[in-house]
């Protein structure tokens, strides 16, 4: 696959964003269930 310099960049731009959207949506997950209900669970799976 032949890709210049420019189309690199802009891919670890765009894998920085999606990581980033990745974490924030994970830990936005993970704070709703505690919140839910299903917090002593949740919290169990985290801290073991």
């Amino acid at each position: 696959m032949n890709s210049t310099p420019e189309e690199t960049e802009d891919l670890s731009i765009y894998s920085t964003r999606r990581q980033r959207r990745i974490r924030i949506t994970a830990w936005v997950v993970i704070i709703a269930l505690i919140l839910v209900g299903g917090g002593s669970t949740v919290l169990a799976v985290l801290l073991s």
